[in-house]
């Protein structure tokens, strides 16, 4: 890979601390999350009731508005640093790759922080049925299944490609 300017290397800095932040407080928030439901995804678990369950939603929140603030802020310094940086996708397979995990799957990531975007204002708002916005917590399992799940695996390879770098054609 070719020498970068330091603002393309400040982007990718951003970029990469952002996805690794992200990533973990997005498997976090699955986690907290799945915990909320039995094994179908339709009914609460029986320690969880209504006096609980507007704390238990409180605090899932901030996790809620990391991962969107962070996946945001990746995508965008990653776009700036591909912008920026001007390497040759072609010689660097590693980068290219990457690149296609990111923009196939930012879509889908997209559609589902839309569904974020209402459990938080929801909850912000200091005022909200818990139903409602359990409601929407199982649409969000539901509506992409498992993608979270492989999203996640998608980002580890990103995390392996961008540390060894295979697929590089040097110049002779």
């Amino acid at each position: 890979m070719k020498k970068i300017s330091k603002i393309s290397g400040s982007f990718l800095t951003i970029a990469a601390l952002s996805c690794i932040f992200w990533l973990g407080s997005y498997l976090l928030r699955l986690i907290i999350a799945y915990q909320l439901f039995d094994e179908t995804i339709t009914n609460r678990r029986n320690y969880i009731n209504d006096l609980n369950i507007n704390g238990i939603l409180i605090a899932l929140n901030p996790a809620v508005i990391t991962t969107f603030a962070l996946f945001v802020s990746f995508l965008l310094f990653y776009f700036l640093f591909l912008v920026t940086s001007k390497i040759n996708l072609r010689k660097n397979g590693w980068l290219f790759i990457i690149t296609i995990l990111i923009f196939i799957t930012a879509p889908f990531e997209i559609y589902l922080m839309t569904i974020d975007y209402r459990i938080f204002s929801r909850v912000a708002s200091g005022v909200f049925q818990s139903s409602e916005v359990v409601s929407l917590i199982i649409k969000r399992f539901k509506s992409l299944s498992s993608f979270p799940v492989i999203e996640l695996l998608s980002y580890c390879a990103v995390i392996f490609l961008a540390l060894f770098k295979p697929m590089t054609k040097e110049d002779i």
